[in-house]
């Protein structure tokens, strides 16, 4: 009798994608793996987005620090939110717990620096600010 083995479903590392290049920057591809720098066209791409990602890691880097959930308690001062509004960036505020809005953040400060708010427990913060984002809490 022949032994039937089931074989695991493996879940592929990597994403197929699909992209259009024109002729130009397709022959200058073809060269370089031609000339022996790549192994590959999808050597090449490969190569070309890892150091495109390279170039963006501090923004990459701050973008998901800003996107992390606390948990516990979170205090929102006027300090760092004025921070945030001078280096141009905006807040997505996830907190398991309590979130506090500081009483020196004005409902223009929250507005211009909060672009989401979601809490699962309570949050705390003036009329006037919690008026101001409203459509931004969740």
């Amino acid at each position: 009798m022949a032994e039937i083995r089931t074989l695991r479903d493996k879940t592929p590392d990597s994403e197929k994608i699909t992209l259009n290049l024109g002729y130009v920057d397709l022959g200058r591809i073809d060269l370089l793996v031609q000339e022996g720098f790549y192994s590959n066209r999808s050597d090449f791409i490969r190569t070309a987005i890892r150091n495109q990602l390279d170039s963006h890691r501090d923004v990459v880097a701050r973008t998901i620090e800003r996107h992390t959930m606390d948990l516990g308690l979170r205090d929102f001062g006027g300090a760092e939110l004025q921070a945030l509004l001078d280096a141009g960036e905006v807040l997505h505020v996830k907190v398991v717990g309590l979130a506090r809005i500081a009483a020196d953040v004005t409902p223009e400060l929250a507005r211009a620096t909060i672009g989401s708010i979601s809490v699962l427990g309570a949050l705390q913060a003036s009329p006037e600010v919690r008026k101001a984002l409203a459509d931004r809490i969740h």
